[in-house]
C-alpha cells in the first residue's frame, strides 16, 4: 500500500521494529539482576545488530550469516529468560525466506522450529506451551512461504510479460518496416513507369503535352505514396480509416487514373477484423489494382470484400483478357509480397486468370 512507503509511516515501522527488538534483551536482563547482565548485553546487542543488519542487507550469502547468528541469539536469550529471545526467533522465520535463497531459508527457518522446541524441553517448559509456541512458528513459516510463492510467480509473471512486450514491439516493428518497404517498392515503381515514359516522349519530341502528363502522374503517385505511409503509421497505431473507406478511396484513384470503372461491394460485419489483417486486404487490393493499371489498361476492376464465416474475403477481378498475366506472382514486390503478408496471419493469397480476365482472391481470418 502506498501509505506503508511513504517516509513518516516507515520511520514509524523502524522505531516500532527497534523497540520490539529490545524488548526481548531489556526483559531479560531485568529478570536476571545484575549477575547476569555481563552475559545478556552482549549477547542482546549482537543478535539486534545481526537482526538489524539482515533486515537491512541485500547480500543474500551474507544475509545467511546474520540470520544463524540471530537464531543462536535469539535461543541463548530464550535459554537465559524464558521467551524473552522469542523476538527474534519470529524476525528469522518472516524474514529467511525474503532474504536468502530458498535452501538455506528453509534450512534456517527448520533450525529455528526445531531449535526452540528441544530447548524448551530441555528447559522444563510444559508441553503445552511448548508445542504452542512452535505451532505458532510452524504456521508463521508456511504463510511466509506461501507469500514468497506469490512474489515469486508475480516476479516470474512480471518477466514474462515484459519479454512479451518486447516481443511485440519487435513485431510491431518488422510489420511496419514491411508496410513501408510495400508502399515504397508500389509507388516508387509507378513513378519510374511513368518517368520512363516522360523521358522517351521528351527524347523523341513528338508530344510534350503527353510527356508533362506523366510527370504530373509521376508527382501525384510521391504524395499518394506519402499518404499511404503516413495511412500506414496510423494504421499501427490504431487510427486508421475504415476499411470500407480505404477501398474506395482506392477505386476512386483507379478511376482517376485509368478512367476505367472500378466497382467496390462490401457485405458483413468486419470491425472485429484485427490491424494485421486489415492492413492486408487494403495493401492486396492496391497491388492488384496497381496489376490492372500495368498489364490490362482500360480493363474494367470489380473490388468485393465480404465475411465468410470465420474468414474476411477480398476478391478484385477484371475483364482484361490477356496472356503473361502470372508474370507479377514471380517478382519480388507485387502480389509475392501480398501472399508473404498473407501467410504471416494465417490466410492465404491465390492469383489466377478467372473468367473474363484475371482474380485475385486473399483470405485472411476474421
Amino acid at each position: 500500500m502506498a501509505i506503508l512507503r511513504s517516509p513518516p509511516v516507515r520511520r514509524l515501522l523502524a522505531v516500532l521494529l527497534v523497540g520490539y527488538l529490545l524488548f526481548g534483551p531489556v526483559s531479560a536482563a531485568v529478570e536476571v539482576g545484575p549477575p547476569g547482565l555481563f552475559a545478556v548485553i552482549p549477547i542482546g546487542a549482537l543478535t539486534v545488530g545481526c537482526c538489524l543488519w539482515a533486515l537491512c542487507g541485500e547480500d543474500l550469502r551474507r544475509n545467511v550469516s546474520l540470520l544463524a547468528l540471530t537464531l543462536a541469539g535469539g535461543l541463548a536469550l530464550h535459554a537465559i529468560s524464558l521467551y524473552s529471545g522469542m523476538g527474534f526467533l519470529y524476525v528469522v522465520v518472516f524474514v529467511a525466506p525474503f532474504k536468502t535463497r530458498f535452501w538455506p531459508g528453509a534450512t534456517l527457518v527448520t533450525a529455528d522450529l526445531v531449535g526452540v522446541t528441544a530447548l524448551s524441553f530441555a528447559l522444563g517448559i510444559p508441553s503445552g506451551s511448548v508445542w504452542g509456541n512452535t505451532a505458532g512458528l510452524a504456521y508463521s513459516a508456511v504463510f511466509v512461504f506461501l507469500l514468497r510463492h506469490v512474489k515469486t510467480i508475480r516476479e516470474h509473471g512480471a518477466a514474462l510479460a515484459e519479454a512479451r512486450a518486447g516481443e511485440a514491439v519487435l513485431a510491431e516493428r518488422a510489420r511496419l518496416a514491411r508496410e513501408v518497404h510495400d508502399i515504397l517498392a508500389h509507388s516508387q515503381s509507378a513513378q519510374i513507369v511513368h518517368l520512363e515514359g516522360a523521358r522517351l516522349l521528351l527524347e523523341r519530341g513528338d508530344d510534350p503535352a503527353a510527356a508533362l502528363d506523366r510527370v504530373e502522374r509521376a508527382v501525384r503517385l510521391a504524395r499518394t505514396g506519402l499518404e499511404e505511409t503516413r495511412r500506414a503509421l496510423d494504421a499501427l497505431r490504431g487510427e486508421e480509416l475504415p476499411l470500407a473507406e480505404r477501398l474506395e478511396r482506392l477505386a476512386v484513384e483507379f478511376r482517376s487514373v485509368t478512367g476505367a470503372s472500378c466497382t467496390v461491394s462490401v457485405t458483413g460485419n468486419l470491425d472485429s477484423l484485427k490491424a494485421g489483417a486489415r492492413l492486408a486486404v487494403a495493401r492486396t487490393a492496391q497491388e492488384a489494382l496497381t496489376n490492372v493499371r500495368k498489364h490490362a489498361p482500360g480493363a474494367a476492376v470489380s473490388v468485393a470484400l465480404r465475411r465468410v464465416e470465420g474468414w474476411c474475403e477480398l476478391e478484385v477481378c477484371d475483364t482484361g483478357g490477356r496472356p503473361g498475366r502470372l508474370a507479377p506472382l514471380g517478382g519480388g514486390y507485387g502480389l509475392v509480397g501480398m501472399r508473404e503478408r498473407a501467410e504471416l496471419i494465417g490466410g492465404s493469397l491465390a492469383a489466377r486468370p478467372g473468367t473474363e480476365g484475371f482474380r485475385v482472391l486473399l483470405r485472411v481470418p476474421a
